[in-house]
């Protein structure tokens, strides 16, 4: 038997669609990347914001054809989008033979075979999710991973719909995390990535409470060759600790990824954030203070219920003194089971969209300025893959994968290159938001 999946959304979304693709191996399910030879399809949704739910639907749609025109008998949903919508998703979309919400990953199994199920639409509460799942995962790059820590959020920010989607926080065990790492890495990983909704929460929940320091030291103890990279921090949950950890292994990325959603006091407030402007000054300024050379990943939330122009104005200020080494960008997405819905001065799509725009020229600036700071540097990279015209796409430390710029290392007869492998480059040109190199 053949299954197709489909993983749409984040990282901890892919690492969600491995994890059952291991789970469907281990039970004799072949994976296909053919869609019309699939005796099954599974899509792995996301509904975080309205674009990413239609980007669901339309793929649930285009794929149900398969069932006409392919082999395919059964057509699965599973992931976000069932959880938030439920009964009306169901109703909508016939097509499908079965959803599962984001507590019922492990029930891929039988939901592929077509197993007997009590209902089409399985919603188990996502705090049930075992977080002792076994670690085994068909990786979709196996030299660079993700690697999930903790499930679900325990805040209760405004604009954001993941505590009702996943959950309240519910951290891995440690061994169990330190487990997974030492399989991935013995199976050619190269880089660990971690992610989570809030990853330098980690521990907090668990008894005896854990800690992300000790975590991150275990990890980079593993194996001095193999990167270690951290995603998904905030700022009220990075501790001393944490920072000094960072800044004491040298396999452990110069690079931290901090959404920081606003830096206006009023809007904060607004969005439920228990931080202010001189806080997040704080934090960044010792950050850069203990690890100078430090890359530093935001994403900010424009045209939030009440943002004025002054308050955008206030942001672009912030980020300009700050000056991020890559930033990410959204426009605050209405849904009526939000809390911020509820809120006066919603702001239209029309200038939300217009901030968004005038906030990433700033950042495409930025970008480009502090990417100068690596000419004519020797730097590790990681490489990727080989592009048509020759080159290779690869990454350094400052670099996370798939959401920042890469670096294009040019073919050279001294380096025989290969996906995965490490290799010293010298950085001869700066672009917006790449980096031009040549082995050495």
């Amino acid at each position: 038997m053949n299954v197709y999946l489909e993983s749409l959304g984040c990282a901890r979304n892919q690492v969600d669609s491995e994890t059952m693709l291991a789970r469907l191996a281990a039970a004799g399910v072949q994976a296909t990347d053919d869609p019309a030879a699939a005796d099954a399809i599974v899509v792995n949704t996301c509904s975080f914001i309205e674009s990413a739910a239609d980007e669901s639907i339309d793929a649930i749609l285009q794929l149900a054809r398969f069932k006409q025109e392919g082999r395919c008998r059964r057509l699965i949903v599973t992931g976000c989008l069932p959880e938030r919508y439920r009964e009306p998703i169901v109703a909508a979309l016939s097509e499908v033979d079965l959803f599962l919400g984001t507590g019922a990953y492990d029930r891929i199994v039988a939901a592929v075979r077509d197993e007997r199920v009590s209902h089409n639409c399985l919603l188990p509460d996502p705090d049930t999710l075992d977080t002792f799942r076994p670690a085994a995962r068909v990786t979709t790059a196996p030299h660079a991973v993700y690697l999930k820590i903790a499930e679900g959020c325990s805040r209760r920010c405004t604009y954001c719909i993941i505590p009702k989607l996943r959950g309240r926080q519910k951290s891995r065990p440690r061994q169990a995390i330190l487990d997974e790492a030492r399989d991935l890495i013995a199976a050619g990983a190269r880089e660990l990535t971690l992610v989570a909704q809030e990853a330098t929460a980690y521990g907090q929940d668990l008894s005896p409470s854990e800690d992300l320091a000790r975590l991150l030291d275990n990890l980079a103890r593993l194996d001095p060759t193999v990167w270690v990279r951290l995603m998904y921090g905030h700022p009220e949950s990075i501790g001393h600790d944490t920072i000094s950890v960072l800044a004491a292994h040298d396999n452990i990325c110069p690079y931290l990824d901090i959404p920081i959603q606003h830096a206006a006091d009023g809007v904060l407030r607004r969005m439920g954030r228990r931080y202010t402007e001189a806080d997040l000054l704080r934090l960044f300024e010792a950050l850069r203070l203990q690890i100078p050379h430090i890359a530093l990943r935001t994403t900010v939330l424009v045209g939030f219920p009440g943002e004025s122009e002054r308050d955008f104005e206030q942001l672009k200020t912030f980020v300009q003194q700050v000056c991020f080494d890559h930033l990410g960008v959204f426009a605050y997405s209405d849904a009526d089971d939000l809390p911020a819905h509820q809120l006066q001065g919603h702001v239209p799509q029309r200038v939300a969209r217009n901030r968004l725009d005038e906030l990433m020229l700033l950042q495409r600036d930025l970008s480009a300025q502090q990417n100068t700071r690596y000419l004519g540097t020797r730097q590790d990279v990681l490489i990727e893959e080989r592009q048509p015209d020759g080159y290779w796409m690869a990454r350094t430390r400052y670099q996370a994968p798939e959401v920042d710029g890469v670096v294009f290392v040019r073919p050279s007869a001294r380096c025989a290159m290969v996906t995965g492998q490490v290799i010293p480059v010298r950085i001869c040109e700066s672009l917006d938001y790449d980096l031009v190199a040549e082995a050495v």
